[in-house]
């Protein structure tokens, strides 16, 4: 499945009061509603979905704009200078982006619980400048998200 939009990660809550706590990252709404709206659209086009149950394993490819520093001016417009990091190595947390978004699938009624998941195939941020060159890799902000079925170990299969 396909997300567009800027991922955003889950934040900490605030204490308003009364009972009240509130979301401290305001992008995490948007980011969730469109995990959403995609995560519904994709089961509505399987007939006769269900919450899915049982162990699962998740691949999230996130998609996040390249800051404009690295990126030549002049004659080098729009080229990468070379002393531009390949991979996406600060904020956000992908962890954080990761649990925004198990969130917004459990909401989605794409699986009953996001406890079901039992791992990650791939999990990764990288750059929209990327795509054709590394797999699931986005032109624009947003993720690439993927549900398997977890393999089953034989019992006694996980021992050193």
């Amino acid at each position: 499945m396909v997300v567009l939009g800027l991922p955003a990660l889950q934040g900490s809550k605030s204490y308003e009061g009364g009972g009240r706590m509130v979301e401290s990252s305001a992008a995490v709404k948007p980011w969730r509603e469109a995990v959403v709206w995609a995560a519904r659209q994709a089961i509505i086009r399987r007939r006769g979905w269900s919450a899915l149950a049982g162990p699962r394993e998740t691949s999230m490819v996130f998609s996040l704009t390249r800051p404009k520093g690295p990126i030549g001016t002049g004659r080098n417009a729009g080229l990468l200078q070379p002393s531009a990091p390949p991979r996406l190595d600060f904020t956000p947390h992908l962890s954080k982006l990761a649990r925004s978004t198990e969130d917004a699938l459990t909401t989605a009624g794409a699986y009953r619980d996001d406890a079901l998941l039992v791992g990650y195939r791939r999990l990764e941020k990288r750059y929209a400048t990327d795509p054709g060159r590394v797999p699931d890799v986005l032109e624009l902000q947003g993720a690439v998200i993927r549900l398997y079925r977890a393999a089953v170990a034989s019992p006694g299969g996980d021992r050193p």
